[in-house]
């Protein structure tokens, strides 16, 4: 008689396994990013009995149940029956996304996915926002604890969503009791292609740095974020948690360990051209980004390590890593440029455009005091 097909062998081993016994987890956002890789390695983990995989597209775990739908569909609430904790990742950060259109889908598909859950009888929902809801303060202590006050406020990219995210994750459990609510805020996001203003910031001939400020850079690799979220599905710890690599680095050692030379600016002028750069369409970014390159941000994650998790990743390995991802890109101000532009340009002549935008700035700035 022969034996069965290693497939089907696999599937009785699993369903007869302890495994059987452990959560059906459900992820949104489940075909890319960080949603992808939390969906294959769930999927093969021995304490999850099943994942239901949820996107716009299908993935290509093919050990998860697919459901394709926007997450804003009130529909979503059938997906989700019989899971027992859902993990939402369905966020738009896209710098190029119109921010009316990415708000409108980041907080409706959150409000949506809690309600369902709610409905849909789940008892743990695990959200993920960013350490940046602290702010990037001048007078930011190094580490802030998990809780201290979130005192971000719209003006950076996406954060306005998240901040929003943060509240619905407050008031849930009091407006659907029984429903527990974990919130992951990761440092500076880095591999599988994350794009944000801050990835972007290492894809600049220069680092800007801005005169008197006081950087320090903590990351994140999505690997460590993958495994902080599976300590949440799991409940090995819960409520309020910050992930990143153990410490930080200042802006002199970032800027050895890259080889990138630092082009410093007044505040002043480094803000003024942000924001008109930003206000005439030329970068995506706006001048509320700057100052995650300014002032520490950094997070102590006291609340895992004491739950047994640990980072396998260090702040120099992460950005040695994104280095290697961005090598060969080239962005101004937060614009990345065509292949094309960038022969043009170079990088003095990119250096160049950030000067003669600040330039224009104190042009404005003198005409304005002789009127």
């Amino acid at each position: 008689m022969s034996s069965p097909d290693p497939q089907v062998r696999a599937a009785r081993n699993r369903s007869t396994s302890p495994a059987a016994r452990g959560p059906v987890v459900a992820v949104t956002g489940a075909a890319a990013g960080v949603g992808a890789m939390l969906t294959e390695q769930l999927a093969a983990s021995e304490e999850i009995k099943q994942v239901v995989a949820i996107d716009e597209r299908r993935g290509e775990c093919a050990d998860a149940q697919w459901h394709i739908l926007d997450v804003r569909d009130p529909a979503i609430a059938e997906k989700l029956r019989g899971a027992d904790v859902v993990v939402h990742l369905a966020l738009d950060l896209d710098l190029e996304t119109d921010a009316a259109a990415r708000t409108a889908y980041n907080v409706r598909g959150t409000q949506t996915v809690l309600t369902a859950a709610a409905a849909a009888g789940v008892h743990r929902v695990v959200l993920c926002t960013s350490a940046m809801v602290y702010g990037a303060l001048p007078d930011n202590e190094l580490p802030l604890a998990e809780d201290a006050e979130l005192r971000a406020t719209a003006e950076a990219t996406g954060v306005g969503d998240l901040l929003e995210i943060e509240r619905l994750a407050r008031r849930a459990p009091r407006a659907h009791p029984g429903l527990n609510v974990t919130v992951v805020r990761p440092g500076v996001l880095v591999g599988g292609g994350t794009d944000t203003a801050l990835t972007r910031y290492f894809e600049s001939p220069r680092l800007l740095v801005v005169a008197g400020s006081r950087p320090a850079w903590q990351f994140c690799h999505i690997e460590d974020l993958c495994s902080a979220l599976e300590y949440a599905v799991v409940e090995k710890v819960e409520g309020e948690l910050a992930v990143g690599c153990d410490g930080w680095l200042e802006q002199e050692e970032v800027e050895e360990l890259s080889g990138i030379r630092r082009m410093e600016l007044p505040s002043a002028v480094a803000l003024g051209a942000a924001a008109r750069l930003h206000r005439i369409g030329l970068t995506p970014s706006p001048a509320g980004d700057l100052a995650y390159t300014m002032y520490p941000w950094v997070v102590s994650g006291s609340r895992l390590h004491d739950a047994g998790w640990r980072p396998r990743w260090t702040n120099e390995e992460v950005l040695a890593e994104l280095l290697e991802e961005v090598a060969g890109r080239h962005t101004v101000a937060g614009r990345r440029l065509g292949r094309k532009d960038a022969t043009a340009a170079g990088a003095a002549g990119a250096t160049v455009a950030l000067l003669g935008a600040a330039a224009v700035v104190r042009r404005a700035r003198k005409a304005r005091r002789r009127i």
